[in-house]
């Protein structure tokens, strides 16, 4: 993993535990001043209508300018356009947004381009697209929105595809995310473990919502699962935090150590040790 890539994701590792555990972290590592930006601004677009107009105004902010510029000439090619160009046209807008890791309106992009050429992998981009926005601004007002399209995204794709356990898994999650009836979701993630045990995001985020709900000992047993398939500095730490929560403070010793060993992310560091130092008392 890129290490610009690998801070986001701590950060965001953080900021989950925050609205995991009703616990004020996030502030413990800090977003950099355009992380910032985008989330004011995302939240000062909040009372607007959330499409992919919307979203890409707040994406731009911080962008090279000559990128904004070959974005802009295709948004505005793009309401005269019909059939094959206006799926030209699409693609490569996604391709843009999928270059500089702005998931919103690469989800925006890709349910234009399902919806034209409907297809299982479209509709599944189209899903881990929005999943990956409500996941970034999670603690926005656009996330339920977000939430929404990524539902009926991979509900589309089963719809194309009903033994896709990827399309079950994106949509178990949201369903849980939605937050209308997570038990419905939990149940479709346990139908993914059921058929695959070894499924990689299910575990990982039925690990999550165990946290969430404050069942600590079996996010142990979920998160121990993803490190047997992919070790992570995330699943470490949430293996950590789950085992300091359930009073083994030794285990969570250990596993934020393994962390951060992983992380090698200075910021990461600096909260390990504090919490390390908390627990060896």
């Amino acid at each position: 993993m890129h290490k610009s890539k690998q801070i986001i994701v701590i950060v965001l590792v953080v900021a989950l535990m925050g609205v995991l555990l009703a616990q004020p972290i996030k502030g413990l590592i800090k977003q950099d001043k355009a992380e910032q930006a985008e989330q004011q601004a995302t939240n000062n677009a909040s009372n607007a209508e959330v499409n992919l107009a919307s979203v890409s105004i707040v994406a731009k902010q911080g962008l090279d300018a000559s990128l904004v510029k070959q974005i802009a000439d295709i948004e505005q090619a793009l309401p005269g356009s019909t059939g094959t160009d206006r799926l030209t046209l699409l693609k490569k807008l996604a391709g843009h947004w999928d270059d500089v890791a702005k998931p919103a309106p690469l989800g925006f992009s890709y349910e234009e381009i399902a919806n034209l050429d409907p297809t299982y992998e479209n509709w599944l981009k189209a899903g881990d697209a929005f999943t990956a926005a409500y996941e970034n601004l999670q603690d926005t007002v656009v996330a339920p929105a977000l939430t929404q399209h990524a539902q009926k995204a991979y509900q589309k794709a089963l719809d194309l595809n009903s033994k896709s356990l990827d399309a079950k898994t994106g949509l178990g999650t949201a369903i849980v995310n939605g937050g209308g009836a997570p038990m419905q979701g939990i149940a479709v993630l346990m139908e993914v473990v059921k058929e695959d045990p070894k499924n990689l995001k299910a575990n990982m985020n039925l690990g999550m919502f165990s946290m969430r709900s404050r069942q600590f000992d079996k996010a142990v047993d979920r998160f121990k699962t993803v490190l047997e398939i992919k070790p992570s500095a995330e699943a470490w730490f949430y293996l950590a935090t789950s085992y300091e929560n359930i009073g083994l403070k030794a285990e969570a010793i250990k596993s934020f150590q393994e962390s951060k060993k992983i992380a090698a992310d200075p910021s990461l560091s600096q909260f390990i040790d504090r919490k390390v130092d908390e627990l060896s008392k």
